[in-house]
């Protein structure tokens, strides 16, 4: 088998399937100590790395252009790799159910080309039992190896915050675990040369797949919490921010704040969960009521729209609303299960025109994949409201008034999605203002 030692001494190379948010700034740091190999199918992702440019942001460019790192789409480079790391994305279907064939189309890639002594990890997000269920079988067709005598595998979930400078891959503890009890201290002996924070081995690849897809479960259900607090606060006139100031002073408060949850995470990972438990005969009853009331906060904020707009006497069919921030989460240029659309798509519903921007979110993907086509800011003015719905710091450096600015009546009318802004200062400018 390969040995952390032929990778030190760089005899064997590693290679890293998925060049996304997870897998470059992994191959990145990796390439600091082994032999690394980047593949990914997109040709033209390939080409703008090769070019020095991560239009994630996750690698900056000129820590990209420095890198010592074989990026690739040719399946053939794989099999001068033995240790194989995937890292692809695991998202849900319009049924949400669990989409799987990213990473089943990656392991028979891996299958195809591994060579007798490798190991496998998978970093993807999926439910407890998956990486032995569904992807060693397919690499044993694939190669015709069998596991444990020709080949190992271990899981290793990711953790990366797209966006957070803080929280990176070398100052998060990393959980890794393996086929068996060697294969988990290679593993750990790998990670260990970038990852500073710690190793954390677990008992099986069932308990690291059971640990990763409840750490976003947990997120999403203390989110939905806030959200439906925060409804209930709206009725009350109540707001919400304060109240979560006034208990966060309390030494075990936990301080979650309502919003929208999209993105390839929070958003996606109870699915992973809640499917299979249903596939054993369990229904999960408090996970999905929680993603039901975060599935649901798009439409929630577009009435709160209309019903403000009313209040104030003006039409709505026919009126136009800018929506600023399309992305999943501020400061990051993914659109992937961003739940902005659902805001924009509720308002179209009443009739109103919605001119959307965002300094960070391509146009192409943008109109490809939602048909939604992102205007310059130039374009925005003169509407009847503004939804502040992703808090990039482009728009905090705006600053309040020059957003509310966009409204062309005297009282310009403003919904801060995730309360960017102070609602003090709101008030002084006049503005009427709303937020979660």
């Amino acid at each position: 088998m390969v040995t952390f030692e032929s990778l030190v001494d760089r005899s064997d190379r590693l290679a890293v399937v998925g060049l996304g948010y997870v897998g470059l700034p992994l191959a990145v740091q990796l390439s600091e100590h082994f032999e690394v190999v980047g593949y990914d199918l997109k040709v033209d992702r390939v080409s703008e790395l090769r070019s020095g440019r991560d239009r994630t942001l996750e690698v900056p460019d000129e820590e990209l252009k420095k890198a010592s790192v074989l990026f690739t789409s040719n399946e053939e480079d794989l099999s001068k790799c033995r240790l194989i790391i995937v890292a692809v994305p695991t998202p849900i279907d319009k049924y949400r159910i669990p989409d799987l064939s990213p990473l089943r189309n990656a392991s028979i890639a891996v299958g195809r080309w591994m060579v007798k002594g490798s190991c496998v990890v998978y970093e993807s997000t999926v439910y407890p039992g998956a990486t032995e269920e569904v992807c060693v079988p397919i690499l044993e067709t694939e190669s015709g190896f069998k596991l444990g005598t020709d080949f190992t595998v271990g899981y290793s979930p990711e953790r990366i915050n797209p966006g957070d400078r803080l929280h990176r891959l070398e100052n998060i503890v990393k959980i890794v675990s393996g086929f068996d009890d060697q294969t988990a201290r290679f593993l750990s002996r790998v990670y260990g040369k970038v990852v500073k924070a710690g190793i954390h081995v677990a008992s099986s690849i069932k308990v690291a797949e059971a640990a990763k897809v409840i750490e976003n479960t947990q997120r999403d259900l203390n989110i939905a919490l806030m959200n439906e607090l925060a409804m209930i606060f709206d009725i009350m006139g109540i707001d919400t921010h304060e109240v979560l100031d006034a208990a966060g002073t309390k030494w075990n408060f936990l301080k979650f704040f309502p919003g929208l949850v999209g993105g390839h995470c929070i958003g996606v990972d109870p699915y992973y969960l809640t499917f299979k438990a249903e596939s054993l005969g369990y229904h999960p009853e408090m996970i999905l009521s929680g993603r039901r009331i975060n599935d649901n906060m798009g439409k929630y904020i577009a009435e709160r729209t209309v019903k403000l707009l009313i209040a104030e006497g003006r039409l709505v069919r026919g009126s136009a609303v800018a929506v600023l921030g399309i992305t999943f989460k501020e400061n990051v240029p993914d659109i992937r299960n961003t739940r902005v659309v659902d805001i924009i798509r509720e308002l179209k519903d009443y009739g109103i025109r919605v001119l959307v921007h965002d300094p960070l979110a391509d146009r192409e993907e943008a109109s490809r994949y939602y048909n939604i086509t992102l205007e310059d800011w130039e374009q925005m003015a003169g509407v009847d409201a503004v939804i502040m719905a992703v808090v990039h710091d482009e728009y905090r450096q705006m600053g309040l008034q020059q957003i509310a600015g966009l409204c062309s009546n005297s009282t310009p009318l403003m919904v801060d999605v995730k309360g960017g802004f102070n609602p003090s200062e709101a008030k002084r400018h006049s503005i009427i203002y709303w937020r979660l």
